[in-house]
């Protein structure tokens, strides 16, 4: 891991524990998980938010403003608006997304949840979705939310990733290995 990449870590880590910690002192875990769905994907779709948290161009005030502005209307509960605003205060907003993750993780941690990142040829239907989180509580022995993404590349087939276990039996992939088994043929 790179030094930048491991100190944003660090830092979001810091936020991130106490953020969850007075979230479950409050009981107020699934409010924080919804508004951390909301706040990513106000990440994910939103490039002006993006260049506010990254850009050294804002001042600590326009990017207080914003974000407390952007969490208002949101409707984000206190504490995360609050944490939020500390950031921007302390230069801290960059580190955003990994709250975001960090926060999901220790939430399904304390649920005894597992997250399944699945990328498949074709979008899963919910049956398909449901089937495989089933499938995979009963190899893991935790629950299985599935994060489904779609690749065409793949041609099809799945690669599901859980943990640090990746399962590929997408067509590439096999294409791939017959691809390399014929070259030591030859």
């Amino acid at each position: 891991m790179s030094e930048p990449a491991s100190i944003s870590s660090g830092i979001a880590e810091r936020y991130a524990k106490a953020i969850f910690e007075i979230a479950k002192e409050t009981k107020s875990l699934a409010e924080l998980e919804s508004g951390l769905d909301d706040l990513s994907s106000v990440l994910a779709e939103s490039a002006d938010v993006r260049d506010l948290i990254n850009s050294p161009v804002y001042t600590r005030e326009v990017q207080g403003k914003a974000i407390a502005g952007i969490a208002d209307k949101m409707g984000l509960q206190p504490m995360l608006k609050n944490a939020l605003s500390l950031m921007a205060e302390k230069r801290r907003l960059f580190v955003m997304p990994q709250l975001v993750e960090q926060l999901r993780a220790m939430i399904a941690e304390e649920k005894g949840e597992v997250t399944a990142d699945v990328v498949s040829a074709k979008a899963l239907t919910k049956t398909q979705s449901e089937k495989l989180a089933k499938t995979l509580a009963a190899r893991v022995g935790k629950d299985v939310k599935i994060n489904a993404t779609v690749d065409e590349a793949l041609i099809g087939g799945l690669v599901v990733k859980v943990g640090s276990k990746m399962i590929d039996t997408s067509i590439a992939s096999k294409l791939s290995s017959l691809q390399n088994a014929m070259k030591e043929v030859g």
